[in-house]
């Protein structure tokens, strides 16, 4: 066991080292044992409300490390969204451990490892639910996004059977190192090697469709931090945005531009979403191929008026024209130049596009991608639809949130493009591990994804998770063109989303009164 004070400090660098890697791009398996230490840690106290401080503040470190080793570029954009993350992330993480510590104190070991795995996994799911107060970035099973020839049950599971898998090989490996016993090291195969041995037999057996549509993805590389320049004429984003429109073959039938690509072009800006055929001749520009029947799918700031009504509970005012809501939106438009749809993000950036407890923090903003402050939440999702094809428009930010990505094939969509915009964090891990989550997103849904990012990761990835011919790196300019495979088929994860995770809150509901019913009743029989 773990006495001396050094040895803590150790087991809890290894097990933030363990936990790290999947997000430095590496591999999520190490995460199968990165809690081992932890648990020897916590064997090894007594059940005093001292040594339960004690293990809680070890526990505490493990967690605010790993946030701080994983998620430290969001300080780029904005300082408090890493110190903000990183208390919220621990204390959820918290619930789940401390509760196996104090119940493997005073009840049977297997309760206590039900508490644990239970409730990290509603906890998780907590954090993933979250109107405002969420970032999903850390939830145990996004650790595999490099891993996907390991997960490819995820299109039945989605990433909450990898926080049960990570929490389960967990369990089993310390047990394997408390008893070495015959049935101890079988179980821990088990546990350990059947999921990668599901995961490669779906992988290897995966059928293509025979359906396709070409689409090109842009990125133009605007850079996000140069106002001055741009308005003094040195950086022209206009041009950065038409001169690559030429590069689009004649014959794709999607084009896909990045998030706010819009609201960089001067003459467009924020588009008025009851004006839109005012801006058809500068959609038009857009297109290299105007006699083509290709479609735009591309970012843009748009507002919607009200004038005297308060309508929402996000529309701002100004007294020149009343109250009106700023949404981060995409646009299908027509080779005339025509809006013919319109999708708004409904998964906003907390402190970026939502604002927590708006009636306080009001006025707090961080500048991010063109229209910034409290935005208006989209409704509902919208697929669109171009000839024969159907494709979900999902906005950065949702491809992190599994369930809600998945409501875009509920709908009908049989391919995904995701536009971004990912040069507000730099050349860091961010805006690659935002292209990695694209991969699960792939497996879950059984959906080809293109991706178009302002700068970060533009590409393609086929609905086996595989990254498809070239990729557009980070600070690169240009045009990429793929077949992109279509599927219609709907996988049990879209059939039934998170369906791991709302097991798991009833679960850890009836496990925590359980252990109350059984301490009341151990403290009964003592008394008598």
């Amino acid at each position: 066991m773990l006495h001396k004070t050094w040895h803590r400090a150790l087991a809890v660098l290894v097990s933030v080292l363990l936990l790290s890697l999947g997000w430095w791009g590496i591999s999520g398996l190490s995460m199968l044992v990165a809690l081992v230490p932890l648990l020897i840690m916590s064997e090894g106290y007594s059940d005093s409300h001292r040594d339960w401080w004690r293990m809680c503040g070890w526990a505490s470190l493990t967690f605010l490390l790993w946030n701080a080793a994983t998620i430290w570029w969001v300080w780029i954009a904005a300082p408090i969204g890493p110190i903000t993350a990183g208390i919220v992330g621990t204390f959820y993480n918290l619930c789940g451990f401390m509760m196996y510590h104090y119940a493997s104190k005073r009840a049977h070991r297997a309760l206590a490892y039900t508490l644990l795995v239970s409730i990290w996994i509603a906890t998780e799911w907590a954090y993933n639910s979250a109107d405002v107060m969420t970032f999903p970035w850390l939830l145990l099973g996004h650790g595999f996004s490099n891993d996907i020839w390991a997960v490819q049950w995820y299109e039945y599971t989605g990433i909450f059977g990898g926080t049960l898998w990570v929490l389960c090989s967990n369990i089993a490996l310390f047990e394997l190192l408390r008893q070495r016993t015959t049935a101890k090291i079988v179980g821990a195969s088990i546990v350990v090697l059947v999921p990668i041995i599901v995961s490669l037999s779906l992988y290897f057996g995966y059928e293509p469709s025979d359906r396709s549509a070409q689409i090109s993805v842009v990125q133009p590389n605007i850079p996000c931090y140069d106002e001055e320049r741009m308005a003094a004429g040195i950086v022209d984003p206009t041009a950065m945005v038409y001169d690559l429109m030429d590069e689009v073959p004649a014959d794709s039938e999607f084009v896909l531009l990045p998030e706010s690509a819009l609201a960089y072009i001067p003459a467009i800006g924020s588009v008025n979403e009851e004006a839109t055929e005012r801006y058809a001749p500068m959609f038009k520009r857009l297109h290299a191929h105007p006699d083509s029947s290709m479609r735009l799918i591309v970012g843009a700031s748009t507002v919607r008026y009200y004038g005297d009504i308060e309508a929402t509970e996000t529309a701002r005012y100004d007294e020149d024209f009343g109250y009106y809501d700023m949404y981060n939106s995409a646009l299908l438009v027509g080779s005339d130049g025509d809006v013919e749809q319109l999708y708004h993000k409904q998964k906003l950036v907390i402190g970026v596009e939502a604002t927590p407890f708006r009636t306080l923090l009001k006025n707090f903003k961080v500048d991010l991608g063109g229209v910034s402050g409290q935005l208006g939440w989209g409704e509902r999702h919208i697929v669109f639809e171009g000839g024969d094809t159907k494709i979900g428009p999902a906005i950065c930010y949702e491809g992190l949130y599994g369930d809600h990505y998945a409501g875009f094939v509920r709908e009908g969509a049989e391919a995904m493009a995701v536009i971004s915009n990912d040069g507000w964090w730099g050349d860091t891990p961010g805006h690659r591990r935002l292209f990695d989550f694209c991969r699960l997103r792939a497996i879950e849904t059984r959906r080809s994804v293109a991706r178009s990012a302002n700068t970060g990761i533009s590409g393609f990835i086929s609905p086996r998770g595989d990254v498809v011919g070239e990729r557009l790196e980070w600070d690169e300019r240009g045009v990429l063109t793929e077949e992109v495979e279509l599927r219609s088929e709907v996988t049990f994860y879209v059939m039934y989303g998170d369906l791991i995770a709302r097991i798991a809150t009833y679960v850890a509901a009836l496990a925590v009164l359980y252990f109350v019913a059984y301490r009341v009743k151990r403290k009964n029989y003592l008394v008598d």
